[in-house]
């Protein structure tokens, strides 16, 4: 039997998160300004998200996300390869070597990892690096998104800020809530804090 190969294009995770959150934009038939009034922010900072001006936070990665509907995954898929998609919509399988994740850097230089090799309809499961002091969500208050979150501490240490309690995760903590439940991830620590993440969204 031969071997399986899948080649999946690399997506530069230095500056295409923009221009790929344009172009979903855009296929979802929204000008910048309705956008930007979902987001409750100025049509010009929702063009510098998208000219790589402003790099967003992970909060406001995942609101704009959710306010075009569709998954966080989705970033990542400006250079899907072709073959494997093709396999999986066939009903085979989509494989992505360790060597060719995709990858985006937000802001603090958060770095999101797609873990699942291929479109994986209702679910975004990734891997988020955070350097020291960086966090989710720049605000003081907490955020809410869509979805239902599952983590898994890699290592480091992450904190998590509910409205009525802080957790703190270590190396093989895992942990799980609705997104609706408003909540801050930050890092505490003194070195990077890697974590893998399953969000699984009810209705997409």
């Amino acid at each position: 039997m031969p071997e399986a190969v899948a080649e999946p294009a690399r997506l530069d995770a230095s500056g295409d998160v923009g221009a790929r959150l344009r172009e979903l934009r855009k296929q979802q038939g929204m000008p910048g300004r309705a956008l930007a009034d979902k987001l409750g922010i100025s049509a010009s900072a929702v063009s510098q998200i998208e000219r790589g001006v402003l790099q967003p936070s992970v909060s406001r990665l995942i609101a704009i996300t959710d306010a075009l509907g569709v998954p966080l995954a989705a970033v990542f898929d400006a250079r899907a390869d072709p073959v494997a998609e093709a396999q999986a919509a066939a009903g085979g399988f989509a494989l992505q070597r360790a060597d060719h994740s995709s990858a985006v850097v937000l802001d603090s230089g958060i770095t999101f990892r797609r873990l699942s090799p291929g479109r994986t309809p209702g679910v975004d499961y990734f891997e988020s690096t955070y350097p020291p002091g960086a966090t989710a969500h720049a605000e003081t208050e907490l955020f809410t998104h869509d979805g239902y979150e599952v983590g898994t501490m890699i290592s480091g240490e992450l904190t998590i800020d509910f409205d009525d309690e802080r957790v703190v995760l270590r190396p093989g903590d895992a942990i799980s809530f609705p997104c609706s439940h408003p909540h801050r991830i930050h890092n505490t620590g003194s070195e990077d804090a890697v974590a893998q993440w399953l969000i699984v969204h009810a209705d997409r």
